[in-house]
Order: structure tokens, then sequence, then C-alpha cells
């Protein structure tokens, strides 16, 4: 008897032993409900679809969904976390076990201002990265704010309360995207409370003055194939590039007549969201290349390059480093990001600038203000690593968070400041700019700089050729 009663606990603890080792092994399908770490996001995945939601600690919304063709190469999965790549970022997801009560509720009503304001407002007190950079009282701008609105408000009053949160937040990429109707509305309530001016002065767009200033320096023009970009040589062998944006390169076989009806950048943009994020970025990154193989191979012969993005409000950080790749000759990290989580920040993230086959390694001057913005404003980051180049003009914009995008219930469209971007010593950029090396004190106000520069275009360039002798005699 004895020994059938240790045959049997004997069995009894080998069952058991088995049953714990199925419990708790691993679940290595990606299909699941999954929880970003940061983000504010719910992924699901199915067998043939995906669906992201947007979570905040009082809404969870809808935002995107598609076949899981279109995301199943950038997802690689280990013990239970799910991290998608998306350029050089990758975002963990961690697996729940269900699907997150808030998501399985019908939703308020959509249009109601009050919750409209309570999901905004939410979504930056968990997600906002630089209340304590720009000295930001949270709970007061909230309550200042709240008090603002009630039940009898109007989605005008709601955008305009909003538009006046970002502007006490001093989110360099926080935005507010209501319906066309709303923001006519705003716009003529704004125009008729401002004073007329007594002088009407030449206003420039960010496209018009960069390709006043091509124009003028440029003496043997090699551009073609686009409008984004002019390139060529300027006097004693020296090579000019200008570029106007780090975003449009991407070959979507626009449509010509819509194009000609609501302008090339509108009629893009429709068709670039058409793509999903991992295409968007290929299709930029390779379009940008093309371009770069021309640039590099018609400027090869020069003594030195300028590069001029100080017109250049940004765009891909993707755009920006396959650019600045080509004056560089070996893999280096340039930058290290992380995510605001929770009361800390997510795991951080390396970023490198990947080498060029045959790189550029003559001086280069990159030609920065504090209009470089966004993915400029990355270039001009990475290439404090690069020992050939150096900045000339004034620091750049200092806008170097990626914009978390986000939808309100009444599905406008709005972004947060999310992420803090630092060199590889852990110095922080955002809002003081990526500094020069030799500052030629450009005006802060955009169209006081703008006017600056196209009055005097001779004495804009000798400004620049002179910083470069002085660059060059050290």
């Amino acid at each position: 008897m004895r020994i059938k009663i240790n045959l049997i606990l004997l069995f009894t603890t080998l069952c058991t032993l088995i049953s714990c080792s199925s419990k708790y092994q691993k679940n290595n399908s990606i299909k699941g409900i999954w929880k970003s770490v940061g983000y504010g996001k719910i992924l699901k995945i199915d067998s043939t679809t995906y669906k992201y939601f947007d979570i905040t600690d009082i809404s969870c919304l809808p935002s995107k969904e598609g076949n899981i063709s279109e995301i199943k190469n950038a997802i690689q999965i280990s013990n239970d976390t799910l991290t998608v790549k998306l350029g050089f970022s990758d975002y963990q997801y961690s697996r729940i076990k269900e699907f997150p009560i808030l998501c399985k509720q019908n939703p308020k009503n959509k249009n109601d201002i009050l919750y409209n304001f309570e999901v905004f407002a939410n979504t930056y007190k968990n997600h906002y990265a630089y209340f304590e950079l720009n000295n930001v009282d949270w709970d007061n701008v909230y309550i200042n704010s709240k008090n603002k609105i009630n039940s009898k408000s109007t989605e005008l009053d709601l955008y305009l309360v909003i538009k006046d949160m970002l502007e006490k937040l001093k989110d360099n990429h926080g935005s507010i995207e209501p319906t066309d109707e709303i923001y006519e509305l705003a716009e003529n309530k704004i125009q008729s409370e401002l004073e007329d001016e007594t002088e009407e002065l030449r206003e420039y767009g960010d496209f018009e003055i960069a390709g006043i200033v091509a124009d003028y320096y440029i003496k043997e023009d090699f551009t073609k194939d686009t409008w984004l970009m002019k390139w060529g040589k300027m006097e004693n062998n020296v090579g000019y590039i200008q570029i106007k944006a780090m975003f449009l390169y991407a070959d979507l076989n626009v449509n010509d007549s819509l194009v000609k009806e609501n302008g090339f950048v509108s009629t893009y943009m429709d068709a670039f969201d058409n793509l999903n994020y991992e295409q968007q970025i290929a299709e930029e990154v390779a379009g940008i290349s093309k371009l770069m193989d021309t640039i590099m191979q018609d400027l090869k012969e020069t003594s030195h390059i300028i590069i001029d993005v100080r017109f250049n409000g940004g765009g891909q950080d993707a755009v920006a480093l396959e650019i600045l790749r080509r004056f560089n000759a070996d893999r280096k990290q340039i930058a290290v990001k992380k995510a605001k989580h929770n009361n800390g920040y997510t795991k951080k993230t390396p970023i490198y600038l990947e080498l060029a086959k045959n790189p550029y390694t003559k001086p280069v001057y990159l030609l920065t203000s504090q209009q470089s913005a966004s993915a400029t404003d990355m270039i001009a980051l990475s290439s404090m690593e690069l020992n050939n180049l150096k900045r000339i003009g004034s620091h750049t914009n200092g806008a170097i968070s990626d914009a978390l995008q986000k939808n309100l219930p009444n599905r406008w469209h709005f972004s947060v400041s999310n992420e803090i971007y630092t060199d590889k010593n852990g110095q922080i950029y955002e809002n003081i700019g990526v500094p020069v090396h030799y500052e030629l004190n450009y005006p802060n106000d955009r169209q006081t700089f703008f006017r600056s520069v196209a009055n005097d275009l001779e004495k804009d360039k000798i400004n620049i050729l002179k910083a470069i002798e002085k660059l060059l005699d050290k």
C-alpha cells in the first residue's frame, strides 16, 4: 500500500508540474490584446486584421485598423512583449488578458464638449514630457481652462480653450485640428479682435524664401526632377544644396487634375494617408535617397558643400538622416530618445546614423535658423557627431520631440510632445535648439528673418562665406 500511495503522489506531482509548465509557458503568437508601454494605445490583433485604440483614464477610441499584412513585417515578439519597429523607433507592447472595459463600453456622447475637453486634458496629463522643462503648473492650467467651458459651450469655445492651453503648455509639437468650419470661425473671431496694423509688410512663405535664396546663390544649377530641393555650384567650386522640407519625397503618382484643384501638398497627403506607417517611411526614404544619389554625384568634385535648411520646417526624421548619412563614413550613435510613461519614462532607445559607401568627407556647412524645426532640428542634432560638419547661422527651433498623434471623441485630431530626445551624452535641446559653431544672430521672428534675408541677398551670402573662411582658418 505504501508503494502504491507513493506512486500516486509521484503521478500527482508530475501532473501538477506539467500543468504549471503549460500554464506559464510564454505565448509567442502575435494574436491577442496588447497595451503600449507609454503612448496610450491598445493594439488588438486577430488572424487577419489589426485595430489600434487610443486609451486614456476615461476613454477608449478606435484610431486605425487594417489587414495584418500591413504591419506583420514590422512586428517582433519575445516573452509576451510585442515590439513594433517603425523607422528607427521601437515601440513595445505588453500582452494583457482582456480587452479593457472602457473599450467594451458604448462611448459617451462623442460631441459632448466637457467630455472632449477631459479626454484632451487627460492625454496631456499622462503623456506631455515637458511640464518641468517649461515650468508649467499643469493643475493651474487645467483648472483655469476647465472653468472657461460648461454644458452650454460650443465647439468654437472648445477649440479656443484648447488652443489657449497649447500656448500655455509651450508644446512645440502640440496642435489641434478642428473641422474647417470651426477653424474659419475661430480665425474670423481672432482677426476681428486684433487692432489694425499701421503698416503692411511683405510676407514670405517658407518655400518661397528658400527658392529666392537658392536662385541667388547658385551659379551653375544642376536641379532636376524635384521642386523640393535645389542644388548646384556657387563661385569657386562651392557646392550648394537647398532643402525646403523633410517630407513629400515619396513617388505616389498623384493625380495632376487633383493637384491643380487642391494643390500638391493636400493631394499628396491624401494619397500618403492611404499607406501604413511602414510604407510611408519606406517611400519617403526611397524618394530622398534617389535624389541624394544624383546630388552627391553632381557635387562630388566640389571643394566643400553648403547645406541650407534655414527655412525648413521639418517633416520625417528618417528623411533627415538619409540626407545626413551621405556625409558619414562610419555607423555611429547620434542621439537617444525616451517617452513619458506613468511617473517616469520608457526604456531609452539609441538612434544611429548609418554610413554611406562613398561619403563626402570634405568640409560641410549646415545653415540653420530658429525656423529650422522638427526633423530639421534632428539633422542639426545628428550633425554634432560629424567632425567634417560645422553649423552656421543661429540655433534651431528646438522642436525635437516626436508628435504623438491622437483623436478626440468628436474626431478632431490633436498631438502632444511625449518624447525626450538628447544627444548621446544626455544633453536636451528641446526649446533651446541645437547651437551653431558660428553665430549670425538671425531675428527670432519668422517674417522679420525672412525679410532681412530677402531685402539684401548679397549681404546674406557674404556673411555665410565670411563665416566659412573663419571656420576654415581655425
